[in-house]
């Protein structure tokens, strides 16, 4: 139940980032409240994450760095933001350092 928490926390998380996007061109309150909401909500996962026996070095870099991923990915499918090969490649060193801390916390 703790990785659903966290994996909640990511979700909610980006759809807070992606509604702030949508906020801050115009989008009114809806979208703010959406925003608000999502972050409320990450953060209320994290916590049940962090409850349920989760180490926080652990949670937190897993949480900030998928973050980072999806919100890159997403807004390059919703947005047409740029993603270039660097930006792939970093998504990638994200990727292979989640894994990092993932197996360092197995031991």
């Amino acid at each position: 139940m703790t990785w659903l928490f966290l994996f909640g926390a990511i979700l909610t998380e980006v759809a807070a980032t992606l509604c702030l996007r949508v906020a801050s061109q115009g989008g009114g309150a809806r979208w703010l409240a959406g925003t608000l909401t999502g972050y409320l909500a990450a953060f209320a996962c994290l916590t049940l994450a962090l409850d349920g026996g989760l180490a926080l070095g652990v949670a937190y870099g897993i949480w900030a760095a998928t973050g980072v991923a999806l919100t890159a990915v997403a807004c390059r499918v919703l947005f047409r933001e740029p993603l270039t090969k660097v930006m792939g490649a970093g998504i990638g060193l994200i990727v292979v350092g989640v894994l990092c801390i993932e197996l360092g916390a197995a031991h």
